[in-house]
């Protein structure tokens, strides 16, 4: 059984070094100097309320079909035959995320797990112009609503007691409204893709601290019209533990997990993601996340409740000159 025991643990340690090796090597080279050059960035946007009250920082939390909005190897330690969230909030120009997340462990830990998530956005509507010669220079022509949407299918599996490893492949679409050419008619404004998220978390045995990585919004160059752009790629490396476990607290009544991540994307410079949850009696909590390196937001507040199977999560983000942003969670799982 010892011989056993060591080439599985040597072959945990191989797929960490290859997985390790792959997400930084794409990270390197895809993550070019495109500062600002990126598109469909509503896919940057956080979508769980839990995640936002701990300042995003979520890529070592596992557990939740949220997950695959972040790291999708979170969802492989999911044990239950159907966990649900669905997510909402209004953005900033009174902008809509409503997304909804499910991941189902049918075969128990045996063959993994599958997870399916939605994702829409709504601008709102816009009033459409075209150039014309007269008094005003142009006139009006019919209502744009322009939208975006994304798709994806996920799977996530446990490839033993610590090494976890997930991927999603999402259809990904915007559609900017019609364009009114003069002398050809009109043309529909939209632009569609495939892009790929994949992830690893590894539990190192001391203590809870775990550690992950995760690739999100690989994709090929897609263009409107005659412009070209990217993605907005994002490459994630993260800690996390409860910091009680230094403690003589009981752990079935107080966690307090904090959660560090350092964040390279395509289309900004990097920054921090710090977050803390307080549990108590696995039915409340308590968040605070601390974000750097942005323009006008930094903290961020929140908390959640969950009771025979079900959730509701709330996240507070100040967001400087514009509005302050409410998300809202609710979840359920048998």
């Amino acid at each position: 059984m010892d011989w056993r025991h060591s080439i599985m643990k040597s072959n945990q340690i191989f797929l960490s070094i290859i997985c390790l090796l792959l997400i930084i090597g794409i990270s390197g080279v895809v993550a070019q100097d495109k500062l600002a050059q990126t598109g469909f960035q509503f896919l940057s946007v956080g979508q769980d309320a839990r995640a936002t009250g701990m300042g995003e920082a979520y890529t070592t939390v596992e557990g939740n079909p949220n997950a695959l909005f972040y790291n999708p190897a979170g969802i492989a330690s999911i044990e239950r035959l159907v966990d649900l969230r669905a997510n909402y909030f209004e953005f900033i120009a009174d902008i809509k995320y409503t997304s909804f997340a499910i991941a189902s462990s049918p075969w128990g830990d045996e063959y993994g797990v599958i997870g399916f998530t939605v994702q829409a956005v709504n601008y709102g509507e816009i009033q459409g112009t075209m150039v014309w010669q007269n008094e005003d220079g142009y006139v009006d022509t019919e209502i744009m609503e322009p939208s975006a949407m994304a798709i994806g299918l996920g799977y996530g599996k446990a490839l033993s007691d610590r090494f976890l490893v997930g991927g999603q492949v999402r259809y990904v679409a915007q559609s900017l409204g019609k364009s009114v050419i003069p002398g050809e008619g009109t043309k529909r404004n939209v632009a569609d893709v495939l892009s790929f998220d994949f992830g690893t978390i590894y539990r190192t045995g001391f203590k809870s601290l775990s550690f992950g990585m995760s690739v999100r919004n690989f994709s090929q160059e897609i263009k409107f019209e005659e412009e070209g752009f990217q993605l907005p790629l994002t490459f994630k490396i993260g800690l996390s533990i409860n910091a009680l476990d230094f403690t003589t607290l009981n752990p079935e009544d107080h966690a307090l997990l904090v959660v560090l991540d350092a964040v390279h994307p395509r289309s900004y410079p990097e920054y921090i993601n710090l977050g803390i949850e307080y549990m108590f009696m696995n039915s409340i909590a308590l968040r605070a996340g601390y974000i750097s390196n942005q323009t006008e937001y930094d903290f961020t507040l929140g908390f959640g409740v969950q009771q025979f199977g079900f959730k509701v999560d709330y996240a507070y983000q100040d967001f400087g000159v514009f509005s302050s942003l409410h998300r809202f969670s609710v979840g359920f799982s048998y």
